[in-house]
Parts: C-alpha cells; sequence; structure tokens
C-alpha cells in the first residue's frame, strides 16, 4: 500500500461521492433510482478502503494525530478527498525539495 494509491482512492472516492449526490438530487426531482443503486455500493466500498488506506498509512506517512483525523474528515465532506490530495502533493513536494 503506497501513498501514491492512497493518493488515487481519495480522487475516485471523491468523485463517486459527488456523484451519488447529484444521482440523489435526480431521484428526489423523480428522476431514476438507477444512480443511486450503482453510485452507492460502489462508493462505499471506496469509502471504506480510503478509511483503511488512511489508518495503515498513518504511521508509514509521518502524519500527526490531528492530520490523520483532518484526512478522515475529508472522507465525508463533498470535495473532501480531492483537498486532502492536493494537500498530499503539496507535502510530497516540500518534501522532494
Amino acid at each position: 500500500m503506497t501513498l501514491r494509491n492512497f493518493r488515487y482512492v481519495a480522487l475516485v472516492e471523491a468523485t463517486t461521492f459527488l456523484l451519488l449526490l447529484v444521482a440523489s438530487v435526480i431521484k428526489n426531482t423523480g428522476g431514476s433510482e438507477i444512480g443511486v443503486k450503482v453510485l452507492g455500493p460502489i462508493h462505499g466500498l471506496l469509502f471504506i478502503a480510503y478509511v483503511v488506506m488512511a489508518l495503515n498509512l498513518r504511521e508509514s506517512a509521518g502524519w500527526t494525530g490531528k492530520q490523520t483525523v483532518w484526512i478522515l474528515i475529508g472522507a465525508v465532506l463533498p470535495f473532501g478527498g480531492y483537498v486532502v490530495d492536493w494537500w498530499l502533493a503539496r507535502r510530497e513536494q516540500a518534501q522532494a525539495a
């Protein structure tokens, strides 16, 4: 398990979360339920993968407890995974310099 893989999961998890929100709005305005039925389980699995990967990477990535909490909060906020990816990319660049 690598930080790069976690960043990919964070981006895909955030994207499926946003798509699920859109599908929910469509469903609630009289549209089809198919989007929610398809995206719900996909997003659920990605959410679980995100949390498990974050907790497993915490020590090797050198995250503090506070940073880990913010990373986990990123899984439940719309656009949170994008912010986490952005932060990790900036952190990686700073460490490389």
